[in-house]
């Protein structure tokens, strides 16, 4: 009897996930199965932000006084660059990211703008999230901050 049972219920089982098999074979849409294959093919490929300038120095500026300065890069790259996130080290620095994708061959821009706070030599980074190979770059600035006169 219990062998009975046993084998009406693996033959219940077999027929069950046969049925389910041959059904989700038939929801796979041929269009999903070639954008899956294309993605799968690009996700050996990066973008590449590559900096005019990775570090820039404003020099000697007095203290208090506020500085900006723009980060041109070229995307060279194999992908389209999509910036995520970019952040500063302090909240003194603020930089702006780019708006929408940049396509491989065009040009991008990060503004930064620093507030001048801080004294003597200060140095602030940067980190931009992007869909690069390390997927995280790095620029930097830097100035001599001379401090306001004592009053």
């Amino acid at each position: 009897m219990k062998k009975s049972l046993l084998i009406i219920g693996a033959l219940a089982a077999t027929i069950s996930f046969t049925s389910c098999e041959e059904n989700a074979s038939k929801k796979v849409k041929a269009e999903n199965v070639e954008a899956a294959a294309e993605r799968d093919a690009n996700s050996e490929k990066f973008a590449v932000m590559e900096f005019e300038e990775k570090v820039h120095d404003f020099g000697n500026i007095p203290q208090g006084e506020r500085q900006a300065y723009t980060f041109s890069f070229t995307n060279t790259g194999d992908v389209p660059l999509v910036v995520t996130n970019v952040k500063s080290t302090c909240g003194c620095t603020v930089p702006k990211k780019p708006d929408g994708p940049i396509a491989p061959g065009e040009k991008g821009e990060i503004q930064v703008t620093y507030n001048g706070s801080g004294k003597n030599q200060v140095t602030k980074t940067i980190t931009v999230t992007a869909n690069t190979e390390t997927g995280k770059e790095r620029i930097s600035i830097k100035a001599f901050v001379e401090p306001k006169a004592a009053e």
